[in-house]
């Protein structure tokens, strides 16, 4: 499976979409170049990210329309409301996938009240992808016992974050904290781990994703022209001999 992270928390450029409109004509573009998931940050009308359960129902419904039958997801970022405490509470109040929800959110399980925020979504019966950027994070993550009640694990290398020199030597550090478990994984980069870490999961098997949220280059270094660009690009590579 390959995902679409079609904007994410990138200051404004001319290639990320913010408004619904872009956002709807940008999932278009990325299913149709072969992307099978969508996830997004939902903005305001000025730009910003936010988690206020209208908005997001709103990008959810605008990307449904546009590409029916994909599963859409949102972030749950840290920071985007003024505590952790308030960010359960606006998150308690998101709709269900039927109602209008999204069908997945990623938690970052580094960041305060991870599990209490997993455990809100849970209650909302929108799936979770909990995002691993460290070994550290995955220990806890499994010690915890909820590989069993994900949707998803994302293993995610970030340059800054995550511990290690390259990317992929930073992912296999964190599968090896996580151990075998039963949850689907996907593993993806950031900037300038985004390319070697998406061709070393595709070779091994794991599902993966790409977009204007991990990297605003392609492959050779060049500006990405859009989301799909970057899409039938990864596409493309995974169906190469």
């Amino acid at each position: 499976m390959l995902q679409v992270c079609l904007n994410g928390s990138r200051r404004p450029h001319e290639k990320v979409p913010v408004t619904l409109s872009q956002i709807a004509e940008a999932a278009i573009e990325a299913v149709a170049a072969g992307a099978e998931s969508v996830h997004v940050h939902p903005r305001t009308d000025l730009g910003r990210e936010t988690l206020d359960g209208e908005l997001v129902a709103l990008t959810v419904e605008a990307v449904r329309r546009a590409v029916p039958g994909v599963q859409v997801g949102v972030t749950t970022r840290e920071g985007l409301v003024r505590d952790g405490v308030e960010r359960l509470a606006v998150v308690s109040r998101w709709p269900r996938p039927d109602d209008g929800g999204p069908d997945f959110a990623s938690v970052n399980w580094h960041e305060g009240m991870s599990v209490d925020l997993a455990t809100v979504l849970r209650t909302r019966h929108i799936g979770i992808e909990a995002g691993l950027w460290t070994p550290s994070a995955a220990a806890d993550f499994v010690g915890r016992r909820w590989p069993w009640q994900v949707m998803r694990v994302l293993i995610e290398a970030v340059p800054g974050h995550t511990p290690g020199g390259y990317g992929t030597w930073a992912v296999e550090r964190i599968l090896s904290a996580l151990g075998s478990q039963p949850a689907p994984l996907l593993v993806h980069g950031e900037d300038q781990w985004a390319w070697p870490v998406l061709r070393w999961a595709q070779q091994q098997g794991y599902d993966t994703r790409i977009g204007l949220e991990d990297t605003l280059f392609d492959e050779a270094g060049l500006r990405a022209r859009s989301n799909a660009a970057l899409v039938r690009e990864a596409v493309t590579g995974r169906r190469a001999p």
